[in-house]
């Protein structure tokens, strides 16, 4: 029974994508149980729930601050229960539960169940795979696996989540199928590790079959993948890609550093010529694919020289999309054991920000190139005057966006259109409707 009086629940979801899908997945469970549930909202409400990250510094750091602001709320009895679960918790609840006492309970990344009846609901199995979705209705994501297997040394999340943990493909199909019965056009794949996907239940690679099963579903427009791994890349992937059209030529395939030294260091699994080779055979293969990348600068060890050769590389690739992180060490990993964090951070800033100046200019070229050419757009929202969309080259937040002004045109969010190129900036496209 839902404890007496108490009916609205606000559910905050700080990091990535993946905490999103937890999030979700919680609200319609709690839905089910007659809660009023909310999201990121600053509506009153009886219960707040916060979703935490604890992947780097940074965002732990939110997550602290997120959790004292509403333990303060909790003080002044402007919130009846304040509940904490997630990466965050999971990583340090000890600590947590010492520091910041008045959270009535923390939780792991796996006790939805604890958590749920903790507030007086009942956990309903047959919601397993379905979720109140707090994206817009044309896009969601898939979380295709949990935990790695990978032993990246500046990597805390085999720490937190544990080992990697395939979800049937079955499943997986059947809650495609209810994303799309809700209306998703768009449906985008992620995990720890998409490359990894089926070996510890099949005992083979397994993610060309999934999106070969996913691809065939009436309704679904795009699908996109994220967070490939490099070593030992199912090349079987890319010969699906090239025949199912709804399936974005697109890959995000983090490759961190080009240095054999420093890609020993993070024990990445792979060598400098194995990465340019696997860049090669993305660009002979498919050559309209666009690749996203990101790379770590200022892991411990690393000289100019290592660095150089990142900055080579970096030419030679002109990855279309590309981000960079400067290292933060993260106890207890290898890393962190093994090294010293010997790199000042006004270093390891100064060679983001020349990695990103090069990337600036890679960007820019390729989109002027893109001037005067047509490219089927999905309208994700509008703001003023302008409507905001993507090409299949763009995933959600992290990439380019096309901008629309159509004075004549009301368009709907989350259809496509066919959109002419007009100009172009360093990261974004404008056109007009044709």
């Amino acid at each position: 029974m839902k404890t007496k009086g108490i009916k609205r629940v606000n559910v905050i979801t700080l990091g990535c994508s993946k905490n999103l899908v937890d999030s979700e997945s919680l609200m319609l469970q709690l839905e089910s149980n007659g809660f009023r549930v909310a999201h990121d909202s600053n509506k009153p409400a009886e219960i707040v729930i916060i979703n935490t990250c604890g992947f780097i510094n940074d965002a732990k750091k939110e997550s602290i601050e997120t959790i004292l602001q509403y333990e303060d709320l909790r003080n002044k009895n402007k919130i009846e229960k304040l509940f904490v679960f997630g990466c965050l918790s999971e990583r340090y609840k000890e600590n947590l539960e010492k520091e910041i006492p008045l959270v009535d309970k923390y939780f792991g990344v796996y006790d939805l169940k604890d958590l749920i009846e903790s507030i007086g609901g009942h956990f309903k199995v047959e919601l397993v795979g379905e979720r109140s979705l707090t994206t817009p209705k044309h896009y969601a994501y898939l979380k295709i696996s949990e935990g790695c297997d990978r032993t990246c040394s500046f990597c805390a999340i085999p720490l937190i989540k544990g080992k990697h943990q395939s979800r049937p493909i079955e499943d997986l199909v059947r809650e495609a199928e209810f994303l799309i019965r809700k209306g998703v056009k768009e449906i985008i794949l992620i995990a720890q590790d998409l490359s990894y996907y089926g070996i510890d239940i099949y005992k083979e690679p397994k993610l060309s079959e999934l999106i070969d099963k996913l691809s065939d579903l009436k309704g679904l427009k795009w699908l996109r993948l994220h967070y490939t791994f490099p070593a030992k890349f199912p090349k079987d992937v890319i010969d699906v890609m090239k025949v199912k059209p709804n399936i974005c030529k697109y890959m995000d395939i983090p490759v961190q550093h080009i240095s054999d030294k420093i890609l020993s260091n993070m024990r990445r699994g792979i060598t400098k010529k194995q990465t340019y080779e696997l860049i090669e055979y993305f660009r002979k293969e498919i050559p309209e694919m666009v690749l996203r990348t990101t790379l770590l600068v200022g892991h411990p060890g690393e000289t100019d020289e290592d660095f150089n050769e990142l900055v080579e590389f970096v030419r030679f690739a002109k990855f279309e999309r590309l981000g960079v992180f400067t290292y933060s060490e993260e106890e207890n990993t290898y890393s962190a054991i093994n090294f010293k964090d010997d790199i000042p951070f006004s270093i390891k800033q100064s060679r983001m920000d020349e990695i990103m100046d090069i990337q600036r200019e890679i960007s820019n070229g390729l989109n002027v190139n893109k001037i005067g050419k047509s490219f089927k757009v999905i309208i994700d929202r509008k703001e003023g005057d302008y409507y905001v969309g993507r090409t299949e080259f763009d995933s959600l937040d992290v990439d380019n966006e096309v901008i629309v002004k159509s004075e004549k045109k009301n368009l709907r969010l989350g259809n496509f259109y066919n959109v002419k190129i007009k100009s172009a900036d360093d990261f974004d496209l404008i056109g007009e409707i044709e």
